[in-house]
């Protein structure tokens, strides 16, 4: 078979139900070289800081519904619906939710 499928609700999140949700798809999809993860996050709420330098991972955000801020070393960049970023690997990130309403976006990552 040349495809696979999954959805969010095959996996477990792995942050707590207060915060929002976080799934990663990577696995479910087979995904070799790239990683899919689908994250929400309750108004007010934010990920963990982070980069990708042991990785050398980049990765891409794209805002599904709501308003997130990216904030970054020397930046905040706030991403509305339907606005995506792309990090570099070294580039020291935390996402937070900064609107109302819980906040869906899309997390890619390449190469694993």
């Amino acid at each position: 078979m040349g495809y696979d499928t999954a959805s969010k609700s095959d996996v477990e999140s792995v942050v707590p139900d207060e915060v929002g949700g976080m799934w990663f798809l990577k696995d479910t999809l087979d995904a070799a070289h790239l990683g899919l993860t689908i994250f929400e996050l309750e108004p007010g709420q934010a990920g963990k800081p982070h980069d990708e330098t042991d990785s050398g991972q980049e990765e891409i955000y794209y805002v599904v519904e709501g308003t997130v801020d990216v904030e970054l070393a020397d930046e905040t960049v706030r991403l509305h619906r339907e606005e995506a970023i792309r990090l570099d690997p070294d580039e020291r990130r935390q996402i937070e939710n900064a609107g109302d309403d819980r906040a869906t976006f899309v997390l890619i990552g390449a190469p694993l």
